[in-house]
């Protein structure tokens, strides 16, 4: 089977979307019978083995990333690397290229709503655009010939713009980078804090839905704490019980960090999936999340707590509950465990063949179920 991916979320420091090209690319190859190709945008046309740059604009508000302009070169592009299947990860022009690429070739095309498009003109923009935005959302993918989200929060969300019959794929880990014996040994003297002090982290862009000023609030409240914001950029109101590491790191880096700690926490009410979570989980850590988004549905309430979201107080009560009234080392290895069994990428990359193969009308291989439940 030859796949083709497109998709304007992939840069060195884009998170999610890449991770999943990136681990589906290397669990595809690994079974031999399969080819994968990436689509991306750059500054100008370039062909590097398995991956295609084509002309895009870079976008001023968002460094890193570019707009591809040109849909009709995108399309013939596609079309000419002969794919079976042609799946995109964005709402946006490569979605459109990926389906006239497909007609050319009558080929299946695949949409994977990665990214809330409507949450996300509503709160930059404002909800005045909400009725065009579902329109266009309806549209775009009414074009595809199978859907996918990566949790039923968006499944609903596709459901309420007029789109239907919506796969729910849950996302994966890498349970050999992302491990608990991947620790750094230093991390506590690094930042200067004792071995004994419960040490939490998160991971991500600092952007404004990751709603970094909730976990400041809370460590506030919490002096006998400490929080290591990784990625996250200069937070110049952060308290002393508060290290930030204002660069892009590594999965390495971040892994080294994760499994030195105690606990992660996620103040983002907006996440479409939260792979970051399941990475924490990965390395033997409980989640303190926000109950709203979709992470609810990535961290079981015996992983964990799902604390009031946009509440720093009542973040503050569930970090404090989670090391006060539980073990966070039981909450952490329950939480490996239940990665171990769901979240594996080779496992995630079989229920995605499952529903490639399906499309492609060939029936012989199973998906994961089609909600994406967690478990109490």
């Amino acid at each position: 089977m030859k796949i083709l991916d497109s998709t304007l979320f992939y840069t060195q420091s884009s998170g999610g979307v890449r991770t999943y090209i990136d681990a589906k690319r290397q669990a595809l190859l690994r079974r031999g019978d399969m080819s994968h190709k990436v689509v991306l945008p750059g500054a100008g046309v370039r062909f590097d083995r398995d991956f295609v740059q084509l002309p895009a604009m870079p976008l001023p508000l968002a460094p890193g990333y570019r707009f591809p302009l040109r849909l009709g070169l995108w399309a013939n592009v596609m079309a000419g690397l002969q794919p079976d299947l042609i799946e995109a990860g964005d709402p946006y022009t490569p979605a459109w290229a990926a389906q006239r690429a497909a007609r050319m070739l009558d080929v299946p095309a695949v949409g994977f709503y990665h990214s809330d498009l409507l949450s996300l003109i509503h709160h930059r923009v404002g909800a005045f655009l909400d009725a065009g935005t579902r329109g266009y959302i309806r549209r775009l993918y009414r074009g595809f010939d199978l859907v996918l989200s990566p949790s039923q929060l968006m499944a609903r969300r596709l459901a309420e713009c007029g789109v239907e019959d919506v796969q729910v794929q849950p996302l994966g880990v890498d349970l050999e980078a992302f491990h608990p014996q991947r620790a750094k040994p230093d991390a506590r003297r690094r930042l200067g804090i004792e071995d004994d002090r419960p040490l939490l982290v998160f991971a991500g862009r600092g952007t404004q839905e990751k709603n970094i000023p909730v976990l400041l609030e809370a460590m506030r409240a919490l002096p006998d704490y400490h929080l290591l914001l990784i990625g996250t950029g200069l937070q110049p109101d952060a308290p002393d019980n508060v290290s930030v590491i204002h660069e892009f790191c590594p999965a390495p880096e971040v892994a080294g960090w994760m499994a030195a700690a105690d606990a992660l926490v996620h103040a983002g009410d907006q996440e479409t999936f939260g792979l970051v979570a399941l990475e924490a989980m990965a390395c033997g850590l409980p989640v303190v999340c926000a109950d709203a988004g979709a992470l609810p549905e990535v961290v079981p309430a015996r992983c964990g707590r799902h604390a009031p979201a946009n509440d720093g107080g009542g973040f503050a009560e569930a970090i404090r509950d989670l090391f006060e009234h539980d073990d966070p080392a039981a909450l952490g290895r329950a939480a490996r465990a239940h990665v171990e069994s769901r979240h594996s990428w080779d496992t995630v990359v079989d229920s995605l063949l499952g529903h490639y193969r399906r499309v492609l009308g060939v029936y012989d291989q199973p998906v994961l179920a089609r909600t994406h439940e967690s478990h109490p």
